[in-house]
């Protein structure tokens, strides 16, 4: 199971500013920053972040990360913030049913080039 991921940014920021943005459609903010340059989102109502961006060094590039929504407003939602917040479009919210039927998701590049997704799995 996993317990928390990272991902090192080039811009601290700018991320920062890019994943409040994008990620607020989903139900998470920042919970924590224990040191500059360094912060964890998470639920508001969680004890812990699980999701982590900072600025140690040279950040690589071709992560990706799904965020689940309850919802495919949430997908929308989150594609139009991320895109608003400066991310590039990577797949438009939409049915990919080459993973199941009900599989309704939408994909944005980070300023680093992270692939970041928001996915429903229920049906309408």
């Amino acid at each position: 199971m996993l317990d928390h991921i990272g991902l090192e940014v080039s811009d601290y920021s700018r991320s920062r500013a890019f994943y409040e943005r994008a990620l607020e459609p989903v139900g998470l903010g920042v919970l924590m920053e224990p040191v500059p340059n360094v912060c964890g989102f998470g639920s508001p109502g969680d004890r812990k972040p699980f999701f982590w961006i900072g600025v140690r060094g040279r950040p690589s590039t071709g992560t990706h990360v799904a965020f689940e929504a309850r919802s495919r407003d949430v997908v929308d939602a989150f594609h139009s913030a991320a895109v608003a917040a400066g991310g590039q479009d990577n797949g438009a919210p939409g049915v990919r049913e080459i993973y199941h039927p009900h599989y309704y998701g939408a994909y944005v590049l980070d300023p680093d080039g992270n692939n970041i997704e928001a996915v429903c799995h229920a049906p309408v």
